[in-house]
């Protein structure tokens, strides 16, 4: 039997530095950074497109493991304070807005890997996300304060990571939509899908990275992965004014008109695959 496309395939040390160089961001901004990382290379015509998709599944972990290493760097004193002032409220918002997209992803990592990192279902992320962006940032009453988040806000924040598993609906997107859904202002909204996103990130990397490490890394690969996983720690501390930057501009609408213009290149792009 001849081997599948990409398999056994170098992964190329300039495109694991780009790719880590553009993760960074990627996570910061509500525009998926899962997404971008499948996309561009296919965009571009990159060696990672053709990749074996394991390979390529261990990349993005380490490039996870990279960004969640630099947010608790640039993010410590927000960590801190959070931990001085941890209490039942606190640990009820952490819990309930871990466990659904934990559940969801134990049970549904292999078919999500297996159906849903195309191309095409990436758009549909990607659009799907926008959509819910731009609704909930327009009819979202606001007025709630990140403080008064409760049970219910952490549920919510939960089933919106859980929902952003599928490549191109974004975290980031996802959880300030539900945030400012349940009538959080722009920057408590901001502010609440940071604190619930960082758990997630930093679990899914070091339960991802224990299970490669078991594994271990494909031959010829150890370069690349560790080229990939600098990058991706510095792009993410060079980057943290956009988070900043997310709470001056309050509103959603670039973002969503961002990912909706990115959608609408890759179905233009499968359109002239199609016609070949």
């Amino acid at each position: 039997m001849p081997p599948e496309p990409g398999a056994g395939a170098e992964l190329p040390l300039s495109e694991a530095v780009a790719l880590g160089v553009l993760h960074g961001p990627a996570e910061l901004l509500p525009i998926s950074s899962s997404g971008h990382v499948e996309l561009v290379p296919w965009l571009a015509g990159w060696r990672y497109a053709d990749l074996d998709p394991e390979l390529r599944k261990a990349f993005e972990v380490a490039l996870h493991a990279g960004t969640a290493a630099a947010l608790l760097v640039a993010l410590r004193g927000e960590v801190a304070d959070a931990a001085r002032g941890f209490d039942r409220r606190r640990a009820t918002l952490v819990v309930l807005s871990f466990l659904p997209p934990a559940v969801a992803g134990y049970a549904l990592e292999r078919p999500i890997e297996r159906h849903l990192g195309t191309p095409a279902t990436i758009a549909a992320g990607l659009l799907a996300g926008s959509a819910v962006m731009a609704i909930a940032d327009r009819v979202g009453p606001g007025g709630r304060r990140r403080e008064e988040a409760g049970w219910r806000d952490a549920l919510a924040l939960g089933l919106a990571q859980a929902c952003a598993l599928m490549p191109g609906v974004s975290r980031n997107g996802a959880t300030l939509a539900a945030a400012r859904l349940r009538g959080f202002d722009r920057e408590d909204a901001n502010a609440l899908s940071r604190h619930v996103a960082l758990p997630i990130i930093v679990g899914a990397s070091v339960l991802k990275g224990a299970r490669l490490a078991r594994r271990g890394l494909p031959a010829g690969t150890a370069v690349a992965f560790a080229a990939g996983i600098g990058a991706s720690f510095a792009s993410t501390l060079a980057s943290t004014w956009l988070i900043g930057m997310v709470e001056r501009d309050r509103s959603l609408a670039p973002y969503a008109a961002y990912r909706t213009a990115l959608a609408g290149l890759v179905i233009r792009r499968l359109w002239k695959d199609r016609g070949r």
